[in-house]
């Protein structure tokens, strides 16, 4: 069996970064490596036990090319709504919401934003099998 620890993503600026994913997530940083030529820094909080893992690559001066690979990732809160609010007020521009059905039934219920770099993230209402 195998135990699925972290997520790595490109940035182009820690700070920002590390402050998007505070303040809209809750996550800080649980380790920071710096290296000669990249830094890793590892966010985390109480609620995971994965982390996000954010690669500065020191000689990188244009964003990167997300290309058509990348999906997103995803976080479960508990009032979707109230949440919803707090990145319009944040100015973190999140997309409308949605209740994803099929045949009738909410399967469910999303948001999405973009981080600073362009990350597609799903917010997503804490239930069913969105624990």
């Amino acid at each position: 069996m195998a135990k699925y620890v972290h997520t790595m993503i490109r940035v182009l600026e820690e700070a920002r970064s590390v402050a998007f994913y505070e303040r809209a997530f809750g996550l800080t940083i649980a380790e920071r490596l710096d290296f000669d030529g990249f830094t890793l820094v590892y966010l985390s909080n109480s609620e995971n036990t994965v982390e996000l893992e954010l690669t500065i690559n020191k000689d990188q001066t244009e964003p990167y090319d997300l290309g058509n690979g990348y999906g997103h990732i995803a976080f479960v809160v508990e009032d979707l709504e109230i949440e919803h609010q707090r990145f319009e007020q944040a100015g973190f521009s999140p997309r409308k919401l949605v209740d994803f059905q099929q045949d009738g039934k909410t399967l469910a219920r999303f948001f999405f934003v973009r981080d600073p770099d362009g990350y597609e993230i799903e917010v997503m209402q804490r239930t069913g099998r969105y624990q």
